[in-house]
């Protein structure tokens, strides 16, 4: 009698069962992990500002890093890009630790940056290589990567729906596989879940109980969208300015000591540091009391200019400090609550600036509640389409949907 052996997308249950434990738990573990260690080197650099002097050393420890050991690796998010797109097992597993590492240097001395794309990176090389050792075909392996980069985001936010439908619609903007998604969910929340066992120490953001739907001041989201599209733009915009100026240093090792030096005399000119690291007290700020006008601005100066020119990290959380102060201050001139205004802007930006405007609508609904999602989700998709075609990501393909 033949033994019957279930199957989806052409490869064992029992096989994805697997690959989606070993993926989850190594994103949720990794990220619980990375957590716990990126909190106590913001604490330590808060405490020993003095760090902040050996800036451009860092940055040329880590372009040497990335030189010694995973010059591939430097690509970042673009690379796992390239791989979904074309699938060939390049995904080095040294670009894991190598991105974690390089994290916490920028965050250690000073560096303004997030951590999203290192929650990305370690997820996406945890599916391919995992892809690769149960030797999964190429669409195979394209599902093993999305679902590694959505068990990264989601345990690492604590937004398993939300990462889920970020790594579809960042892949295959417009055009999300419907054959992925049950494995890509069930990874996210998996990883999620063992985060949670391991209590990751996630960021706590106040839930808004409700709104009244039927205002005709609900409209002003309309300028507001427009604004964080803008935003969005001037973002982009300020990273590649800044890539050109300092691609004008051809040496690496120049090229970020240079930039360290003018990032430190940035911080030393803004007698602050709220705009380097994650900037999560100035978030969370924004939520209770209007932002200054000039926040937002500064933290997109200090970010660009940190990862254009060697540093690592992330874009995501430093787009939520610009979207959330963006729209706090706005709050001093739209007749909407400022809870409301900040959670707007909070996921404006990034949506704009991602091209994942239902991903970040749903990230509201996992951090603040339910009732932003309608106002979130016209919000994000104004924004993305006033942010422009090009995107924080450079491989990304199949933006055309928006334009």
């Amino acid at each position: 009698m033949n033994k019957i052996t279930f199957t989806y997308a052409n490869l064992s249950i029992w096989i994805w069962i697997k690959v989606i434990l070993s993926i989850a738990i190594c994103a949720g573990t990794t990220s619980t992990l990375f957590l716990y260690a990126l909190n106590y080197v913001t604490d330590t650099r808060e405490n020993n500002l003095w760090l902040l002097l050996f800036l451009p050393l860092a940055g040329i420890t880590i372009v040497y890093l990335y030189k010694k050991y995973g010059p591939i690796a430097k690509k970042g998010n673009n690379l796992l890009l390239e791989e979904y797109y074309s699938p060939q097992g390049k995904i080095p597993w040294i670009m894991s630790p190598l991105i974690i590492m390089a994290t916490f240097i920028t965050h250690l001395f000073g560096g303004s940056a997030g951590r999203e794309g290192t929650a990305l990176q370690y997820g996406g090389t945890y599916g391919d290589r995992l892809a690769a050792f149960f030797q999964l075909d190429k669409s195979q392996n394209r599902i093993a990567l999305m679902a590694g980069v959505a068990a990264g985001f989601g345990s690492l936010f604590e937004t398993p729906f939300a990462g889920a439908i970020f790594a579809l619609e960042v892949f295959k903007l417009g055009r999300i596989r419907l054959k992925a998604l049950p494995i890509v969910v069930i990874t996210a929340y998996t990883s999620h879940i063992v985060a949670h066992i391991l209590k990751a120490p996630h960021t706590k953001y106040t839930a808004i109980e409700s709104i009244t739907y039927l205002d005709f001041n609900n409209l002003w989201i309309i300028p507001v969208a427009i604004c964080c599209g803008l935003a969005a733009r001037i973002f982009i915009v300020s990273g590649t300015v800044w890539e050109k100026l300092f691609g004008r240093i051809t040496n690496e090792y120049y090229r970020a000591a240079a930039g360290g030096l003018l990032l430190l005399l940035l911080i030393y000119l803004s007698g602050t540091t709220k705009y380097i690291g994650l900037g999560i007290p100035s978030i969370l700020s924004a939520f209770e009391a209007p932002a200054a006008s000039y926040d937002f601005l500064l933290k997109i100066i200090f970010t660009t200019l940190t990862l254009s020119v060697g540093f690592k990290g992330g874009e995501v959380t430093p787009l939520f400090f610009i979207g959330a102060t963006l729209t706090s201050f706005l709050s001093l001139y739209v007749p909407l609550p400022l809870v409301v205004m900040a959670g707007l802007g909070f996921v404006g930006v990034f949506a704009g600036s991602t091209k994942t405007p239902l991903a970040c609508a749903l990230m509201t609904v996992e951090l603040f509640g339910p009732a932003l999602f309608p106002l979130t989700l016209t919000t994000c998709i104004i924004a993305t389409m006033v942010s422009g075609k090009q995107g924080i990501y450079s491989s990304q393909r199949n933006l055309s949907k928006w334009f």
